[in-house]
């Protein structure tokens, strides 16, 4: 067996970064942007008013003072002419500061007699202005890699950034195994187990930024195996659930060997999810992932997880630990790592009790894989331990 660090580096070492592609700005939320965008305009383009009020020259205010109304400049509609001494220009938030002005006095701080206004108010010392380029200049990029979040839409479509270059999604094929399994909404026979793993995975995989698709179940024969592996050929990367120990019935290495599987590692030390493997096959990568449902789940997070995120563009590594108090004593652990359902609040992780593999409504509740080192020993309330989000 090797340990999850070891097979992390050779999981990496069988994928790169996908080629890339154009996308519109309309269809690049959640996409992972592979070049730097860069603006192609000033925002502001023009120096503009914060408020409503009256543009006037700074060197002409005093308590009291009076000024001449020249015209209006709102939004869109930028007024023609220079404001000199003495005068002044109803403005608009938004507005461009007409040449000439400095400084914005908020309505409130004056009154209006026909075409003067003076001051009235404690105007105070900001100019209410936004300086032109004070958001971002002609030249500036938003840096690549980058997976694009809606503040991101919204600043690219402000540059004038109307389509960017990404990653494309990794495609994902999932197949599950098993004479055991039907799919969600069928009726199983006494015998049989509603298929689950793929569902999560998908879930999973999709969020991340990969487009994942569900294969049809493999039954427990090699011509079923075979027929699958064919339907997977275009993918970018092979997931199988289940199949992949030493049983009689356990044929995914077996079959996919004997389609050109290049193995690299097999068993992890690691609990749970032992019963892994991964290698290439042909122009895929592979990873065989053990049939318990909740084995499946904690390796998607463990592996997949960074994986995928490495053929996004976003680099090659473990998913990031966080750390949280105990909040109660757990007994020692044994020589494998052990990724441990828990639920984080307020800083604390409390470990579930019941840690079977099968268990997917503790999963549901878990928010934290707790993670023992192996041969870890007894742990105290208050140790600060490692968890990875779920």
């Amino acid at each position: 067996m090797i340990s999850v660090q070891t097979a992390l580096e050779q999981l990496f070492a069988l994928v790169s970064p996908m080629e890339t592609e154009g996308v519109s700005l309309v269809n690049a939320a959640g996409r992972v942007m592979s070049h730097d965008a860069t603006a192609n305009r000033d925002q502001p383009p023009f120096s503009a008013s914060a408020m409503d009020g009256y543009a006037v020259r700074s060197g002409d205010i005093t308590p009291s003072a009076s000024f001449q109304v020249i015209g209006e400049s709102a939004a869109g509609h930028a007024l023609d002419q220079s404001v000199a001494s003495g005068q002044c220009a109803r403005i608009f938030t938004g507005a461009p500061v007409p040449p000439g002005a400095d400084r914005v006095i908020i309505q409130e701080d004056v009154t209006r007699e026909g075409d003067t206004i003076r001051i009235t108010g404690d105007i105070g010392t900001s100019d209410h202005i936004r300086k032109q380029a004070s958001d971002f200049a002609t030249g500036d990029a938003l840096r690549a890699p980058r997976r694009l979040r809606p503040s991101d839409i919204a600043l690219l479509a402000a540059m004038n950034v109307a389509q960017v270059t990404v990653y494309r999604k990794p495609q994902i094929a999932l197949i599950s195994t098993g004479d055991e399994l039907v799919m969600p909404g069928e009726t199983p026979g006494p015998d049989q187990i509603i298929a689950s793993n793929t569902f999560g995975l998908k879930a999973m995989l999709d969020d991340l930024g990969a487009n994942a698709r569900i294969l049809p179940i493999a039954r427990d024969n090699r011509p079923a195996l075979e027929l699958s592996f064919d339907l997977a050929k275009d993918a970018d990367l092979i997931v199988t659930i289940g199949g992949a120990s030493v049983g009689d019935h356990d044929l995914v290495g077996s079959v996919a060997s004997d389609l050109g599987l290049e193995q690299k590692f097999y068993k992890i030390a690691m609990r749970p999810g032992k019963p892994l493997m991964a290698g290439r096959l042909n122009d895929a990568a592979f990873v065989g992932l053990p049939g318990n449902p909740v084995s499946a789940m904690v390796c998607g997070h463990v592996f997949l997880k960074p994986v995928v995120l490495a053929m996004l563009g976003l680099g090659a590594a473990p998913s990031l630990r966080q750390q949280a108090t105990l909040a109660a004593d757990i007994p020692e652990n044994g020589p494998r790592e052990h990724y441990m359902r828990a639920t984080v609040t307020n800083g604390k992780i409390t470990a579930e009790t019941r840690q079977d593999s099968a268990l997917l409504s503790v999963f549901a509740d878990a928010n934290a894989l707790l993670i023992r080192p192996p041969n870890d020993g007894p742990r105290n309330s208050g140790d600060v331990m490692d968890y990875l989000p779920i």
